[in-house]
């Protein structure tokens, strides 16, 4: 639960969500092509698009291996990675 908020204080510090680096994380191995977010609302729905669009710098990955919360060798997402051109949820 502590790597939890960790991890919550670093991306609120980058201006982004926990749920947006969670789903959008996984994206970065290669043998990931989707993930499917749950969702039984409509508004549900609308998060996870913003989620999956949102544009998460660099610098909050850099932050999260420093911190030591991901490995320093996993994969992540970089700028070349455009959600128009992967989305996730299309």
């Amino acid at each position: 639960m502590m790597e939890t908020r960790k991890i919550q204080e670093i991306c609120l510090s980058h201006g982004v969500s926990l749920a947006a680096a969670a789903l959008q994380f996984p994206l970065a191995h290669l043998a990931v092509t989707s993930v499917i977010p749950g969702g039984a609302k409509p508004e549900q729905v609308t998060q996870n698009i913003s989620s999956a669009q949102a544009h998460i710098p660099a610098k909050l990955w850099q932050d999260l291996m420093q911190s030591g919360l991901i490995e320093t060798d996993a994969p992540v997402p970089d700028l070349r990675w455009q959600p128009a051109s992967r989305s996730p949820l299309v």
